[in-house]
């Protein structure tokens, strides 16, 4: 069964296709094969584990990997039973393999893919299930100097100590909202770095109205006492209802200027006070990546953080026949509750019966997942700290002054129009980084599903080759 970009796969046809090598697709795809199912894991990079398990190349020697992770045994012994069932021919992990697209056919899916270092190669995977585990992407919310060198996203950061084992910067504020603030900010500290504060746009007060669903998710609480306490030691300073409103430089970032926030998010005049440094590690909780699945018409609901997740039941079907999704595309909620759904989602598409054990467990995590996004819910007030020529759509160079025209003076009343009229979300992220400040900026109502033809760039010859040969 091959496992390489250089082995043809355009004959090749499985039981179950996951897309997405993270842990609710290597949970899916082992729990698959445990089941029977002839199973591919794809996935753009080249080695399993996803953003939440990414860690470094063999190249950079790194002794200890499991220091940059939580529960780093849990991604271990997926791996090692991936391993086992591709030897044994039951499951296959094709590597390099980047979704573009999926099309229905007439019982299944064919599953369309770019492959090699340019993406030049292509392939396309004929399956009878596909299961979506295509996790998230941060959410930007724009302020003025946010495109300064040595500004990245809290994710990005993470990204840069896991994968690279290098800092952002020496002294790093991190702001935004969320728990991965504090996941970050605890790491980087861990790694070496000077965090001079933790700068949170709410109050945590939101996690206090629910107290049953905490206390059911006991883990959660371990986890965040954890980040706490390292922060705790290493004296850094943690500012509820406070954001970053400005960012400070000319080559490279020098300092930031935080300000009070009232419940709505808007800058407390006379609150703002500057924080030196050279990195700022910035960003507002997580957005489901659903486009392959809203391409083909599956239907959505809005989180309580106003971000668009997939419509799935009780075993974690969507709306469209064959297409199961798992994790972060369902709303976002962590490494636990994206394990537990893909051993529930393959336990779906086999037809078997999940464990009750198992339906208690992602009911509690789901539970939890959605009192944490009400409450790190971005207020609508965000937009006071913004300026007439702040960029919004880096790629374009679209500033908020281009926006506003084209809602108060040409008519613009939806995200759809303000991008035709100003090219906002025209460029290179097809909007991930601008669009949901774009949808703030068009006016009241919450935004659309992600759609988009193509879920990621993919070269014109392979459009303009047409179908694969089928065998």
């Amino acid at each position: 069964m091959p496992t390489s970009p250089s082995e043809p796969l355009d004959a090749l046809s499985y039981d179950l296709v996951v897309v997405g090598a993270g842990p609710a697709g290597l949970a899916a795809a082992v729990t698959a094969a445990d089941l029977g199912l002839r199973c591919a894991l794809l996935d753009g990079g080249q080695s399993t584990g996803g953003q939440y398990y990414r860690h470094p190349a063999p190249g950079l020697g790194a002794a200890r990997p499991d220091r940059l992770h939580h529960h780093w045994s849990a991604y271990t012994g997926l791996a090692d039973r991936l391993d086992a069932h591709g030897r044994a021919g039951r499951a296959a992990f094709l590597a390099g393999h980047q979704v573009w697209a999926l099309e229905r056919t007439g019982d299944g899916f064919a599953v369309h893919v770019t492959r090699g270092p340019e993406g030049t190669d292509r392939a396309t995977v004929l399956t009878r299930s596909v299961l979506l585990a295509t996790g998230a992407y941060e959410r930007q919310l724009p302020f003025p100097g946010w495109t300064l060198p040595g500004v990245v996203t809290a994710g990005g950061a993470q990204a840069m100590l896991k994968a690279g084992l290098v800092l952002p910067g020496k002294r790093i504020v991190v702001a935004g909202s969320g728990p991965l603030l504090l996941a970050a900010a605890s790491s980087l500290v861990t790694a070496g770095a000077e965090v001079p504060a933790v700068v949170e746009a709410t109050a945590y007060l939101g996690y206090a109205r629910r107290p049953g669903v905490l206390a059911a998710v006991p883990g959660k609480l371990v986890e965040g006492a954890g980040h706490g306490g390292a922060l705790l030691r290493h004296g850094v300073r943690l500012r509820p209802r406070s954001a970053v409103v400005e960012a400070h430089g000319t080559d490279r970032v020098t300092g930031v200027t935080v300000a009070r926030l009232d419940a709505d998010w808007r800058p407390v005049p006379g609150t703002g006070r500057r924080i030196d440094c050279d990195a700022l590690a910035v960003g507002h909780g997580l957005l489901p990546q659903i486009d392959l699945a809203t391409e083909l018409g599956a239907r959505t609901v809005t989180g309580p953080d106003g971000a668009v997740a997939l419509e799935v039941d009780a075993r974690l079907r969507t709306s469209v026949p064959g297409l199961w999704s798992a994790g972060e595309t369902n709303g976002v909620g962590g490494a636990d509750l994206a394990l537990a759904e893909g051993e529930l989602a393959a336990h779906a598409v086999a037809g078997e019966r999940p464990a009750a054990a198992l339906l208690r467990r992602r009911s509690r995590l789901r539970a939890f997942a959605d009192l944490m996004a009400a409450a790190h819910r971005p207020g609508p007030g965000w937009t006071g700290w913004l300026r007439p020529d702040t960029d919004v759509c880096r790629c374009e160079e679209v500033p908020v002054a281009a926006i506003r025209e084209a809602v108060e003076d040409l008519g613009a009343g939806d995200p759809r129009t303000v991008k035709l009229l100003t090219r906002a979300g025209m460029g290179w992220c097809q909007g991930r980084m601008c669009g949901p400040a774009v949808a703030c900026l068009a006016g009241p109502g919450e935004p659309g599903p992600d759609r988009r033809p193509l879920g990621c760039p993919v070269p014109l010859s392979q459009l303009a080759a047409g179908p694969n040969p089928e065998a």
